[in-house]
């Protein structure tokens, strides 16, 4: 479990990577089939928020950032060192991909 001083560095970097991506909060919530409820809790990493969409939602936005030609906001508490407990913690899933073609007309 994150401290609190860990889920709002998290929530910070979460929302600093979702700006970078040019994402808006819908197209997040329909790529990953989540609610915008679950989408604001997920990116506030709060209470109710699952550990298992928190790090859905990070490998999305750092691949949707790179997708988009930009350089992700690093994660200082979701690292890929810290993947291997969280995967004997949690079943992670596959992270969807956003289309960036189809928003451009290509």
């Amino acid at each position: 479990m994150l401290n609190a001083e860990e889920c709002r560095r998290t929530s910070d970097e979460l929302t600093r990577n979702l700006s970078v991506s040019g994402l808006t909060p819908a197209e997040v919530a329909a790529d990953l089939e989540y609610s915008p409820r679950r989408l604001a809790s997920t990116l506030a990493v709060d209470g109710p928020s699952d550990p298992v969409d928190v790090w859905q939602l990070r490998d999305y936005l750092e691949q949707a950032v790179r997708d988009a030609g930009q350089t992700p906001v690093p994660f200082t508490v979701l690292t890929e060192r810290s993947r291997s407990s969280a995967v004997s913690w949690f079943h992670l899933r596959s992270t969807p991909h956003h289309d960036f073609t189809a928003a451009r007309g290509v």
